[in-house]
């Protein structure tokens, strides 16, 4: 898997949407923050998490959507149960996906971060292919943007703490980290 000069990877299906803006700083991504969403919350395999990033969700579908009304939301990328990436927003730009958020201090995270949904709730299982799928594309990541270190990835729950609790207790961190190198010298 490799990721180009201006932030699409090669192997992730393309679904450009307009949710995103420009970095202040493209020189500066140095976070990578892992996510779940599923619409309805708990169905999988359904067109409503592609709508939503795409902006075109029809908020009658289901009654839980209400609240998705005029919602402008995006993420860099989309990894669904079956281990399929779909690539929203090119890495260089600014996906809105972290929301009211700080790291270390500092606040506005979409600045800095890169945002990876994983189709998924707090307390189901994700897929084996979904952690392969993830952990390919995080050292991709690790190649791309060395900033990007262990310690600097983190859960949604880390950044906006009491506010979200994704990627939630059903995420095995230690699985995931078990296959990422411990630099991103051990990549070459």
């Amino acid at each position: 898997m490799k990721i180009n000069s201006f932030g699409i990877v090669d192997t992730a299906v393309q679904r450009p949407c307009t949710h995103f803006d420009e970095r202040p700083n493209d020189e500066d991504i140095s976070l990578l923050v892992i996510h779940n969403i599923s619409l309805p919350a708990g169905q999988f395999a359904t067109p409503f998490v592609d709508d939503l990033f795409m902006g075109c969700i029809d908020c009658q579908a289901h009654p839980s959507f209400t609240d998705l009304q005029g919602l402008r939301v995006s993420a860099h990328c989309f990894i669904k149960r079956t281990g399929e990436i779909v690539q929203y927003v090119p890495f260089s730009k600014r996906a809105w996906h972290a929301g009211r958020s700080e790291f270390l201090g500092r606040s506005q995270c979409n600045d800095f971060s890169i945002g990876i949904e994983l189709e998924g709730t707090d307390t189901t299982a994700y897929t084996q292919n979904q952690y392969n799928a993830l952990q390919s594309l995080t050292k991709a990541l690790i190649n791309k943007y060395p900033a990007i270190t262990r310690s600097r990835i983190v859960g949604h729950c880390h950044i906006a703490p009491g506010r979200k609790t994704d990627p939630g207790d059903s995420f095995d961190w230690n699985y995931y980290f078990a296959a990422l190198p411990l630099t991103s010298a051990n990549l070459e």
